[in-house]
């Protein structure tokens, strides 16, 4: 018998009955891999995920649309149910509670108690500060004072999507409720941001398994994001890539080249200084379920500088441009032949109809001018 969990040695977890061991182990250890971690990490997430070792997790909700959550909804490797069952303890959620009022807020206090210091605070949505943080209130506390409340009692603390790491379109200009996001109130300990709109769960999965199973946080850039995530640009990634190497742009939705699937750079698209791995971690398993992959410009929802401050179709700088530096023109004219594939053409052309003269001239001098010879 497993003291944390109670489950005897050797029993199944719900996952591992519905997918079976094979499929089981591959889901964790894609997990495992997704965040950079080795073979024997990934190994104790199995072994952890089979015994049922599951973090009571509080999600709390404050200025946003629930995008992140409905995310969540539609993943299904595991599907939700599957993940709260198996994987983590979903104490208090308010859009999946069952409960509501004075119930589901005695779940949310017995939680931190039973918990305290080891329960993995998620956070979805910006927290407004001004007029005293009025402007978003559950169970009559402002979004400030429940935020420093249970993240006080917090072993991590999460903020999924761009509203809870930057504060997102609530804080867009003119921000009339001086929305911010998690890391600019909680300091004193580490706040791992996963921006997106919305974030893409699976970057969610891959944070709270290590933590679980570990004990550790993913390695972060400076901006509290995991670096198994958010390290590379879409950029360098897309698979649109190849035509901007090329030269290959789309000038405006559906023209010729939009269609063919022509980079979308020129249509503002974010991606050259956005990091993210949108293009390789698609949205419900779903390939091409993505802004790109549908052919839409990227609009850089992961980064503060970007998202809904710069203008949808404006093109940004290009980061960590590779060879070549330089790209060729283009136009209208997708496809069509340049002025040095003309010069070349000619010239072949030029050299074919030379020869033929040439050997004209010595078939005249070999024979007498009828065709016979002489």
């Amino acid at each position: 018998m497993d003291p944390i969990t109670g489950l005897k040695n050797g029993a199944k977890s719900t996952l591992e009955k519905k997918y079976g061991r094979r499929e089981f182990i591959k889901i964790i250890t894609s997990a495992a891999a997704a965040i950079g971690l080795s073979g024997s990490a990934a190994v104790q997430m199995v072994e952890a995920a089979t015994q049922g070792l599951k973090p009571s997790v509080i999600w709390l909700h404050f200025q946003e649309c629930t995008g992140c959550t409905e995310s969540l909804l539609r993943s299904s490797h595991p599907e939700l149910g599957e993940l709260i069952l198996d994987l983590i303890s979903l104490d208090y959620h308010e859009t999946l509670c069952a409960a509501a009022g004075h119930q589901v807020e005695k779940s949310l206090h017995d939680a931190m108690e039973l918990n305290k210091g080891k329960y993995v605070l998620i956070v979805e949505g910006a927290i407004p500060l001004k007029d005293d943080g009025i402007y978003c209130k559950i169970a009559g506390k402002t979004a400030l004072d429940l935020l420093n409340e249970v993240a006080a009692g917090a072993g991590a603390v999460i903020a999924i999507g761009s509203c809870a790491s930057f504060g997102g379109i609530p804080a867009s200009g003119p921000n009339p409720t001086g929305a911010t996001g998690v890391p600019m109130i909680i300091k004193d300990k580490p706040v791992v941001t996963l921006p997106g709109c919305p974030a893409n769960p699976y970057n969610l999965l891959g944070t709270v398994l290590q933590y679980v199973t570990l004990g550790t946080l993913p390695a972060l850039d400076e901006k509290g994001r995991p670096l198994f995530a958010y390290a590379r640009t879409i950029h360098e990634d897309c698979p649109r890539r190849a035509h901007f190497d090329a030269g290959r742009f789309a000038q405006q939705f559906d023209d010729d080249g939009h269609r063919q699937g022509y980079c979308l750079y020129k249509l503002g698209c974010k991606g050259p200084a956005t990091h993210a791995n949108c293009s390789i971690q698609h949205f419900g398993e779903v390939p091409g379920a993505w802004p790109s992959g549908i052919g839409h410009p990227c609009v850089g929802c992961t980064e503060q500088e970007l998202a809904v401050q710069v203008p949808i179709h404006t093109t940004v700088d290009i980061e960590r441009p590779t060879p070549p530096d330089t790209y060729p023109p283009i136009h209208a004219e997708h496809g069509g032949p340049g002025p040095v594939a003309t010069a070349v053409g000619g010239a072949v052309v030029g050299a074919a109809l030379g020869a033929a003269w040439v050997h004209s001239k010595k078939l005249d001098k070999e024979t007498d001018g009828t065709g016979k010879e002489e």
